[in-house]
């Protein structure tokens, strides 16, 4: 019996550290933390649209795909009325919105012999497009959880 008395007074010994090790590892790595961002859901409306028939074609861009027109995800809104509405589910954080108003209903931006667009489109935060589509600075916006609501004004 006085040999198993050193392996047992050595586990108690370990076991008095499992409080200090627990409240450590709490406190790195608190109840809830997760590496990935929160989802949030994000409705995008758009109002003002002129012709009651075609297709919403909607691309959702973070930071890197913006310039490369590379959507994060997007949308395709049946447009019927003065305005359309849908939801997507993503990461929180900033993004922008490019779309256009698919009247014809060909899959494809209506372009005129100069390469301007003959179909309506928009950027988020209705900012203007100059000389080509808007800037991200001007386009961007934040998407946080739970929700985030965002409105496109056609001009």
């Amino acid at each position: 019996m006085t040999k198993r008395l050193p392996i047992l007074s050595s586990l108690l010994s370990l076991a008095s550290l499992a409080p200090a090790v627990l409240i450590a590892l709490a406190l790195v790595y608190p109840k809830g933390a997760s590496a990935e961002p929160a989802k949030a859901q994000l409705t995008v409306t758009v109002s003002n649209i002129k012709d009651h028939k075609g297709v919403l074609m909607i691309g959702i861009y973070d930071a890197a795909g913006y310039e490369t027109d590379k959507a994060v995800t997007g949308l395709n809104l049946p447009v019927s009325g003065d305005s359309a509405s849908g939801t997507v589910e993503l990461p929180a954080g900033a993004y922008g919105i490019k779309l256009f108003h698919d009247v014809d209903g060909d899959g494809k931006m209506g372009m005129n012999a100069f390469g301007m667009p003959t179909e309506p489109f928009a950027f988020s935060n209705s900012a203007p497009a100059q000389f080509g589509p808007a800037k991200w600075d001007a386009a961007k916006f934040d998407v946080s959880a739970p929700s985030t609501a965002h409105t496109i004004t056609f001009n």
